[in-house]
């Protein structure tokens, strides 16, 4: 994902850490949006499109592992890396069962954060290929004729936001 910029969501209830770390992931060149509630991360995640999302695991309302499950179902492809002061060996198996690309403790340091979030941007990408070439294989050997194909394939890399 080198010549896009990666787009970051960031879910958090402790304001000042996610404007501080809005303001540092943007000096980075991520583009970051950041909101502070479970609820409003899903409906910001069906209006915009992420890489990846950094989600706390204590939130007041719907928990971070619940936040990671309905992500998931809207936008399967979009990574989550779990950023929590309350980690613990059992949090962080719940959040794999989540498919939490990695999960770091607060206070997490910085340099590893921007590492993970490049990490789960290829990530993304990498589900979106296959994902991408297993369809193309199914499109050929549908045996639909060549106008057909053309369709789809276009149909195809809208839905994967290729064309």
């Amino acid at each position: 994902m080198s010549e896009k910029q990666i787009r970051v969501l960031l879910v958090d209830d402790e304001e000042e850490l996610i404007e501080y770390l809005s303001k540092r992931l943007l000096r980075e060149g991520f583009t970051v949006r950041a909101v502070t509630s479970g609820r409003l991360a899903l409906e910001t995640v069906e209006a915009e499109e992420f890489d990846v999302a950094v989600v706390d695991l204590k939130m007041p309302g719907m928990d971070g592992i619940e936040v990671q499950r309905l992500i998931k179902q809207k936008r399967p492809f979009l990574q989550t890396v779990v950023l929590t002061g309350h980690g613990s060996l059992q949090t962080a198996l719940e959040s794999g069962r989540q498919d939490a690309f990695r999960f770091l403790q607060k206070p997490a340091d910085h340099g590893e954060l921007v590492q993970a979030l490049r990490e789960a941007a290829a990530e993304k990408e990498r589900q979106i290929m296959a994902r991408f070439r297993e369809e193309m294989q199914e499109i050929a050997s549908s045996g639909a004729s060549p106008r057909d194909i053309v369709v789809r394939v276009d149909a195809l890399r809208r839905k994967f936001g290729l064309s």
